[in-house]
């Protein structure tokens, strides 16, 4: 193990006596924006369909704070029509250059309507136009289909704002567990859980075997 490897895995023990799993989960991830090559806040989203077959995507964090972890959708697509089926998903971040995983697990809200608008308008134009030409998870009969719907709702919103879709807006996940792991050596990983078993409650903290 090298003198830098040394120095990471000393600087990563303090976070199993850590009790406040919202501030530890936020500079975890200032920490991989740091490190990442692409999209720190990349992370894997598991749903479940209506016969229990799961259902796992890599969609992206827009936004999170105490009240969950925020990302953005296509409702009528197959993870939202999942997830409004039965208001529960899970999450897991891997940070391959830090050797950190974090994973979620909770309850799920769907965002205001102004935290929608709020989030879509700040998005470049072009997807926003995108946002209506797709119809996410549904099947395309051709690419030039898709190119075409494109060229219609460009030419449709060519002169002033393009509103947000009545279809597509945000998910809050928020957890009812969160669970920090850091690579240790000869596989003797470190594992920290947060539980609750209510949005109201305070948080309980285990470690794990790895």
């Amino acid at each position: 193990m090298s003198l830098s490897d040394i120095s990471k895995l000393t600087a990563s023990m303090g976070f199993t006596e850590r009790n406040d799993p919202f501030n530890l989960f936020g500079e975890w991830l200032k920490e991989a924006e740091k490190s990442e090559p692409n999209d720190a806040n990349a992370m894997a989203l598991a749903t479940a369909d209506e016969e229990g077959l799961p259902n796992v995507r890599m969609v992206l964090l827009k936004d999170f704070d105490e009240r969950g972890f925020v990302f953005y959708t296509n409702f009528e697509s197959q993870k939202g029509q999942e997830i409004l089926g039965t208001m529960k998903a899970a999450l897991v971040f891997h940070w391959k250059s830090l050797r950190r995983q974090v994973r979620v697990r909770g309850l799920v809200e769907e965002v205001t309507k102004q935290e929608a608008d709020a989030y879509f308008a700040s998005r470049p134009r072009d997807s926003r136009i995108g946002a209506w030409a797709s119809q996410q998870s549904r099947p395309l009969e051709s690419r030039f289909a898709l190119e075409t719907a494109v060229a219609m709702n460009t030419a449709r919103y060519a002169i002033g704002e393009v509103p947000r879709p009545s279809y597509w807006s945000g998910f809050r996940i928020k957890p009812l567990s969160m669970e920090f792991w850091h690579d240790r050596p000869f596989r003797l990983h470190d594992r920290v859980v947060f539980r609750r078993p209510d949005m109201t409650s305070a948080w309980t903290k285990a470690r794990l075997y790895p």
